[in-house]
């Protein structure tokens, strides 16, 4: 078993100190999901936007499909998406058609079909102006579908998680009936478009999401349906504006599950695939997503409301071993300052305890939150002490019941006293 380990930060007032953050690892990206029972490691890279370094045959097609969609276009008609004209010759224009090039494998004929097949489907439903629909889902907001912040390269992510839906009441409410059904559809289009929306389309920049979906408690059969028509949508309308498909708590049965979307994903698509067991969430949302930006219920810093004045102060990553304690020390805490902190554990149930060392010879140690076992799936610990005289804070996890390494994640504030020195 392997003695405590102790990290000692020096403090800075009213300061954070964020660790080096660690690149996101690749190791768990899946080449292929062929009867979802083996997963195998891949490498994965975004495909480039910036037209000096596509391949000729790309460039040729990128051209063609120009002079085609304007040829088959009259004169007088608006041809738009997501506020950018496709006939304006921008670079924005360019980075929409080539989307579509790519999830036809540049094959221009059957590129153009599919684009204007999806501008026929975007006026007909509605979708430019959709953002703004009031369609009375706001109980599923920040529950079933929900953007929240950015991954680490800056893409916006997309949270799902349909676990709500076993619960009998609530499926025949938002799901009893066909009428039900379509509506349910164009809000989660609506939210898709909000994420969209926080695109560049420029190149070099932001041009696609992370989505991030949650298969705990998923009731595979009842949403069968929904999860095809969604599915179908996405594919036929929104191509290559996902990087990335994260996949958390994934159950035994995803074999199923898999059988069931395979026929609506192309190759392409289930090459960005990324494969998290349940009690890997954390470790695996880590690599993509600061802990700050992950929302608490996936084992992360961020609350729901978070966002809403400024962005979240950002956190330090350690990792604690299995069999291992480790110590957070945060030196010269002066007298009279407070100091708050959070820290999570990605699946704890590891022990915690808090303590506040004097710096005075003398002095007793003060026990701020007593050693407790923290369960798997509680919430990031949030708390602040302030002190009576200078210091240092302590925080513990003890990791020494456990073989398995886990990730974790802290920060914190000190704000000092305003009351003058003779006073303290």
């Amino acid at each position: 078993m392997e003695a405590s380990s102790p990290i000692s930060l020096p403090q800075t007032p009213n300061e954070y100190h964020p660790l080096a953050s660690p690149k996101p690892s690749k190791r768990s990206f899946v080449s292929s999901l062929k009867e979802a029972a083996t997963f195998k490691s891949s490498s994965f890279r975004e495909d480039t936007y910036i037209i000096s370094k596509l391949k000729s045959p790309e460039s040729k097609a990128l051209q063609e499909l120009k002079e085609k969609l304007s040829s088959s276009t009259n004169s007088n008609e608006s041809v738009s998406m997501w506020g950018v004209s496709l006939l304006s010759g921008d670079e924005r224009a360019d980075v929409i058609l080539l989307k579509f090039l790519r999830a036809r494998d540049f094959k221009v004929a059957d590129a153009l079909t599919m684009l204007q097949k999806c501008l026929a489907w975007r006026k007909e439903f509605g979708a430019e102006d959709i953002i703004e629909e009031d369609l009375g889902f706001k109980e599923l907001e920040g529950v079933v579908a929900y953007m929240y912040a950015c991954d680490r390269e800056g893409h916006p992510v997309c949270y799902n998680a349909y676990g709500v839906f076993k619960d009998k009441e609530m499926y025949d409410r938002i799901f009893g009936d066909e009428q039900k059904l379509k509506k349910f559809l164009r809000w989660r289009v609506q939210v898709l478009e909000r994420g969209i929306h926080l695109l560049h389309f420029k190149p070099g920049g932001v041009n696609s999401i992370i989505q991030v979906t949650d298969l705990k408690d998923m009731p595979k059969r009842e949403l069968r349906v929904a999860s095809n028509q969604i599915l179908s949508v996405f594919q036929d309308n929104y191509p290559e504006m996902v990087a990335r498909k994260v996949f958390i708590n994934v159950p035994w049965y995803f074999s199923m599950l898999y059988s069931m979307f395979s026929p609506f994903l192309t190759q392409r698509t289930k090459s960005k695939f990324v494969i998290s067991k349940e009690g890997n969430v954390a470790e695996t949302l880590y690599k993509f997503i600061k802990p700050e930006n992950v929302p608490v219920q996936f084992g992360g810093l961020a609350r729901p409301n978070d966002l809403e004045n400024a962005p979240p102060k950002p956190a330090s990553e350690f990792n604690v071993k299995g069999g291992e304690k480790v110590n957070l020390e945060i030196d010269g805490i002066e007298g009279g300052a407070t100091i708050t902190w959070d820290i999570v554990v990605g699946g704890w149930e590891v022990e915690y305890s808090a303590e506040f060392i004097p710096m005075m010879e003398g002095s007793y140690t003060i026990a701020i939150e007593k050693p407790r076992k923290i369960a798997a799936l509680e919430e990031p610990v949030h708390n602040s002490f302030t002190s009576k005289e200078a210091g240092k804070m302590v925080l513990s996890i003890d990791n020494t019941g456990s073989r398995k390494k886990k990730v974790a994640a802290y920060r914190y504030f000190v704000r000092k006293s305003n009351l003058p020195a003779n006073m303290k």
